[in-house]
């Protein structure tokens, strides 16, 4: 790792101090790039993509060619562990992702992890192949799902408005709940220390679905499975940066930072700037969070509250970033404007 040391976003995790932050939007690679939509046109399916090491590649490539990033991020998809599981999994077209629903402990049966590394086994080359292939000052960032959010899909069957059933489960059964959240920690644990052999420099846990939960079941779900993960990971990586990412976290968001062990937390678009410099900034870097739809508008809005994010976290270390992924109907030239004007702020 040695070699990365120079590099402005490991800088930034390291709580270094910066002339500016490093930046990098999550779902950068993606539909609101001409480039990409012909590139996932020729893969025929989105699993086809994912599974593709040569055209995963180049899809994490193409907004480093447009935007110049400090950091890229591994192209996949958090469901790829259900799949490799052996959960049945399809994207449909204005549908999503669909899998066959796992609802009980006796359903576990149907899936194991004898296969995981055979089958995620082009994501690993994927990573290694970036690894060579990324500009040299840009870092490499691996992800996975978080346990609670990927067994959410798991067990809904497509993504929810109530997640009703995976509720259900957990809060009548949660010692058999339990079981299938084990199967994903470990599963999670060891794919995102494949990726980290394979060449990447950090890792960001996404847990999309965080907010959903009440604060004690918050802690057990989302705060402890995350806590495990980082702990297997450092097991193998000593001090190994790691992201967290429990989007609508609110007030729970202390907690999680303080329990998991995280090196940065990534902010949704709701977290309040003030109280987030004042509570969270001072034990970790934090990322984010511009509003997604502030870069589809663009524009002065757009740059007036990327100065005010970036005033308000200039103090403490910081990592800019959006609320979440981009969205599809974006101009990328609004993205070029985004990108243009954190490169031009200076920290004084």
């Amino acid at each position: 790792m040695t070699q990365t040391t120079e590099k402005r976003f490991l800088k930034a995790l390291n709580k270094e101090k910066l002339d500016r932050p490093p930046f990098w939007l999550m779902r950068q690679a993606g539909r609101y790039l001409p480039e990409y939509r012909q590139t996932r046109a020729d893969a025929g399916s989105f699993l086809d993509l994912c599974y593709s090491p040569k055209l995963a590649e180049e899809v994490t490539l193409q907004p480093l060619r447009r935007y110049d990033f400090d950091a890229a991020i591994l192209f996949a998809d958090i469901l790829l562990i259900p799949d490799a599981l052996g959960q049945p999994l399809a994207y449909k077209e204005g549908e999503g992702p669909v899998l066959d629903p796992v609802r009980s402990a006796k359903e576990l049966s149907s899936l194991s992890m004898d296969k995981l590394h055979e089958h995620l086994a082009p994501v690993y080359e994927t990573v290694n192949r970036l690894s060579g292939s990324i500009p040299a000052h840009c870092s490499l960032i691996g992800f996975a799902g978080a346990p609670w959010t990927v067994a959410t899909y798991m067990v809904e069957g497509r993504g929810s408005k109530d997640y009703a059933n995976i509720k259900k489960w957990a809060y009548s059964d949660p010692d058999g709940f339990q079981k299938l959240m084990d199967i994903l920690v470990i599963s999670t644990s060891e794919y995102l220390i494949a990726q980290i052999k394979a060449g990447a420099e950090a890792v960001q846990i996404f847990d999309t679905w965080a907010g959903v939960l009440p604060d004690n079941e918050f802690q057990k779900w989302v705060i402890e499975p995350t806590r495990q993960i980082v702990s297997n990971v450092r097991e193998v990586f000593p001090g190994f940066p790691v992201i967290g990412f429990p989007k609508g976290a609110a007030g729970n968001l202390m907690e999680f930072v303080k329990k998991t062990g995280v090196t940065a937390v990534s902010l949704d678009a709701s977290a309040p700037l003030e109280w987030v410099k004042t509570e969270i900034q001072p034990h970790v870097t934090v990322q984010g969070n511009l509003d997604p739809i502030m870069v589809v508008a663009g524009g002065n809005a757009m740059v007036d509250r990327v100065h005010q994010i970036l005033e308000t976290f200039k103090g403490g270390s910081h990592i800019f970033n959006l609320g979440h992924g981009i969205i599809p109907q974006t101009p990328p030239e609004n993205v070029a404007l985004l990108a243009e004007t954190v490169k031009n702020w200076k920290n004084s």
